[in-house]
């Protein structure tokens, strides 16, 4: 299926009809959908052969489905109509009264990441058919099933087949200048960049999820065995490609030591990962740079760790999907926030320590997401926005916000 011009107006036209369907209605669907999807438990594995069944249930399963629910519980008040009336009107308007509605953008295009093919897509698909949109759905390569399931379980919870198209995996950039209403791209901070120039043309209104390398803090005081296991599950999470998983460490020099060594026999203990050879030959390119620059590298099983980084952290502004950390010794946290200032990207944190400390650090990150004494698992909150900032890209998908990001508000006022 190519996107032609046709196929977009059909889907504008749908989107009138879809439009029209109360959100009563629209939330059953999302209810039967939520059903039919929990049935599938026991197939889901089977997409994703090179991950344990495990992740896959708890990292794409859980998620999509607690999405659901919080749909079905919250979106008819999140995108309720707002009154404007005499209280607190300025004076001279007498007699007028206003009204903000949230109205759909019409036909969305979502570009779809490779990594998690069935949670981030399906959220915003549903996301967006709430809001009263209707979606074409471009898949990354490998990611073709997935999108399969989503449609064919949509068919089958009785959604119009009208409201979601999928788009072959090599259709992005002819989609993209196809005139679409919204663009939501989860991908690289390269390919935002190119999407970007590509929708300035027909002035497409975008948002941008992108890539992450993202920092972690170890504050004095924090629980340095949890610290190395925590980071042992987020680098491996995945095979790697996960675009909050953590990289660069900061950590108190005195403590630099001691967290290496718990990461090395946590390490060791870990079954092998599979990983894709394109991220393998990025990850091999950084480490020769490093290792140009005098840095120092140790395998520890599949994960890469950069245990001489000190002076070197300009290297490691890097989006690459791969289990690999770098441990950087720092004085106090003052410097490592000074270093973390000069990095492009700002999508996730982490902060271990005691939580006074910890929430006085966070306040002064520019990532969208920070989480306390953990790392990823926080950011699957249904109910909570994600996005970043920098080269991390811009706009929020999932929570109240980001169902409202998939609408415009349109002001009535009448005297």
């Amino acid at each position: 299926m190519t996107v032609s011009d046709d196929a977009v107006a059909r889907l504008k036209q749908a989107a009138e009809h879809w439009d029209a369907v109360p959100m009563g209605a629209r939330l059953r669907l999302v209810r039967r959908f939520r059903c039919l999807l929990w049935r599938k438990w026991r197939r889901l594995p089977a997409l994703y052969p090179k991950r344990p069944a495990v992740e896959t249930w708890t990292a794409e399963l859980l998620p999509l489905l607690a999405a659901c629910r919080f749909l079905e519980r919250n979106a008819g008040k999140v995108l309720s109509a707002r009154k404007a009336g005499m209280w607190g009107r300025p004076l001279w308007l007498p007699g007028v009264t206003s009204r903000v509605e949230r109205r759909p953008f019409g036909a969305v295009l979502i570009l779809a990441p490779g990594n998690y093919p069935l949670m981030l897509p399906g959220i915003q698909l549903l996301q967006a058919l709430v809001a009263g949109n209707v979606v074409a759905l471009k898949p990354a390569p490998g990611g073709e099933a997935a999108a399969r399931l989503l449609v064919d379980l949509l068919a089958q919870a009785g959604f119009p087949p009208s409201v979601c198209m999928v788009l072959p995996t090599d259709a992005g950039r002819e989609a993209v200048a196809a005139g679409f209403d919204l663009i939501i791209l989860t991908g690289s901070a390269q390919t935002g960049r190119q999407v970007l120039q590509d929708a300035a043309r027909t002035l497409t209104p975008t948002i941008m999820e992108l890539s992450g390398v993202d920092p972690v803090f170890v504050l004095p005081g924090a629980d340095l065995a949890h610290v190395a296991r925590r980071l042992a599950y987020g680098v491996r999470l995945n095979n790697g490609a996960t675009c909050i998983a953590p990289h660069r460490v900061f950590i108190r020099n005195e403590d630099k030591a001691a967290v290496l060594a718990l990461l090395r026999s946590t390490l060791a203990q870990k079954p092998p990962l599979s990983c894709d050879s394109a991220g393998q030959a990025r990850l091999a390119a950084l480490k020769e740079r490093i290792e140009a620059a005098g840095g120092r590298v140790e395998m520890v099983g599949d994960v890469s760790i950069f245990t001489q980084v000190e002076g070197l952290h300009g290297l490691l502004d890097t989006d690459i999907f791969m289990p690999w950390l770098a441990l950087t010794g720092v004085s106090d946290i003052e410097v490592a926030t000074t270093l973390e200032k000069g990095m492009s990207y700002a999508l996730g944190a982490s902060i271990f320590g005691p939580a006074p400390a910890a929430a006085m650090l966070a306040r002064r990150l520019r990532s969208g997401s920070v989480c306390i004494n953990d790392l990823i698992v926080p950011t699957a909150d249904p109910r909570l926005p994600f996005g970043g900032a920098g080269g991390s890209g811009y706009g929020v998908t999932r929570g109240p916000e980001g169902l409202l990001a998939l609408t415009r508000p349109v002001v009535i006022s009448s005297r």
